[in-house]
């Protein structure tokens, strides 16, 4: 059973992270409002879950929104909004808004709250209790199976401005690899497994040169 998940980020102890990813979320108007006001009880990095590759993508912009609050760094409002500025390969900071937080058409989310020494409040059953009570979606796991669902690669590469250099592979360069008795939809989902690996590398790379 999908629930609430609590991550421990190494080198960070002393800030968990308390997860939960939503699907076919219908009051996403509502969220987005809560945030625009500035309501506390909303203070969360929600995420649109279609821009997000994989758990590593995530949770390295977790790590470098967490590293600059730890160290007096933060360029956003605090560690949640410095999460998804964190995801963007640029500085501007409403722009990274826009393209990785909700807008009124998103369908999945991510919510992501972070604990800290100063808030022994928040844990991972306040979390749940608030998520579920709020979120009208469909609690999933937060697992590269479940943004290999709802993840839209074209539009992460045009986020990030990658472009997709398989089209230009020759046909009969695919079709060499189906040997030793793999099927070719073996084949594929290897092919499509590796992309995906490769694309997370880039965009990795891309977001730590923008952190640097």
């Amino acid at each position: 059973m999908a629930a609430v998940q609590a991550l421990t980020l190494g080198h960070l102890p002393s800030n968990p992270l308390f997860v939960g990813t939503f699907r076919d979320v219908k009051n996403v108007s509502f969220l987005r409002s809560q945030l625009l006001t500035g309501n506390p009880d909303y203070e969360y990095a929600f995420i649109d879950a279609e821009v997000i590759l994989s758990t590593s993508h995530l949770l390295a912009a977790c790590f470098r929104a967490i590293n600059n609050l730890n160290t007096n760094r933060l360029k956003t409002r605090n560690v949640h909004s410095e999460i998804v500025f964190a995801l963007s390969p640029n500085n501007n900071i409403a722009e990274s808004f826009r393209r990785f937080g909700l807008a009124d058409d998103t369908k999945h989310i991510v919510a992501i709250k972070v604990g800290m020494s100063t808030t022994p409040d928040i844990t991972e059953d306040s979390v749940r209790q608030h998520l579920m009570a709020n979120v009208e979606g469909n609690l999933t796991a937060f697992a590269d199976a479940t943004f290999t669902e709802t993840g839209n690669v074209a539009r992460i590469r045009k986020l990030y401005k990658i472009q997709d250099q398989s089209s230009a592979q020759p046909k009969s360069q695919k079709q060499r690899k189906l040997t030793n008795g793999v099927t070719e939809v073996e084949s594929k989902a290897g092919e499509d497994f590796d992309k995906v690996k490769d694309l997370e590398s880039i965009i990795l790379g891309l977001m730590a040169l923008r952190g640097s």
